[in-house]
């Protein structure tokens, strides 16, 4: 069965970032344990699947997609500075979830949900990174593909209760994984979610 739409897809593979010697491995998925999604289902990006459409069980893959393809260029106005207060669960702050370099679920002004990576954290301000943790990253896959079949009705029916997020970080989610709406994914790197518009200083709060 080739790769098609509404094929349950598993595959094998890496994903560097960088240039010649600089290339730095992002992410891997292996044999024992693929990434797992419903083709064509805007789970993974368009530019992606349009990478392994019609290959078959046990085809090998080598490609690469640059940021216009995948998550654009780096938008240092998705750097914002957050008053801390907003981070406090009955005025405390919770240090397990706001710490440096962890990502924090969070809501802008107009109920858009998104993700940020805490960048530095001071007495009244917290810096937020809204940007996708692979924007302005040229992304280089190789690998195979592990299985093809057609995906269940209580598989794609998974995709519209909320828990049929199949990808395995953000590595290639068509907005980071679902914008983490759709559960699932299985590494740290799951969504930014900034297709739903930008965060505003002040306008954002904790999810």
């Amino acid at each position: 069965m080739k790769i098609s739409d509404n094929t349950y897809v598993t595959l094998a593979y890496d994903l560097n970032v960088g240039e010649g010697d600089e290339r730095e491995l992002m992410e891997q998925a292996t044999a024992e344990q693929p990434m797992a999604f419903i083709f064509g289902a805007n789970m993974m990006l368009e530019a992606f699947e349009d990478q392994i459409r019609g290959l078959n069980q046990g085809d090998s893959f080598s490609f690469q997609l640059t940021p216009e393809d995948a998550y654009g260029d780096y938008d240092d106005a998705k750097l914002v500075d957050l008053p801390k207060n907003i981070f406090e669960i009955n005025g405390k702050i919770d240090h397990e979830v706001l710490f440096e370099g962890n990502t924090v679920p969070m809501m802008d002004s107009s109920g858009n949900r998104l993700v940020g990576s805490v960048v530095s954290i001071n007495d009244e301000v917290v810096t937020m990174d809204f940007n996708h943790p692979l924007a302005g990253e040229t992304m280089y896959f190789n690998g195979q593909v592990v299985g093809v079949r057609e995906a269940s009705a209580e598989e794609i029916a998974a995709l519209f209760s909320g828990g049929g997020c199949g990808c395995g970080s953000g590595g290639c989610g068509s907005d980071g994984c679902g914008s983490g709406e759709n559960g699932g994914c299985g590494s740290g790197g799951c969504g930014s979610g900034m297709e739903g518009g930008g965060c505003g200083s002040g306008g954002c709060g904790n999810c």
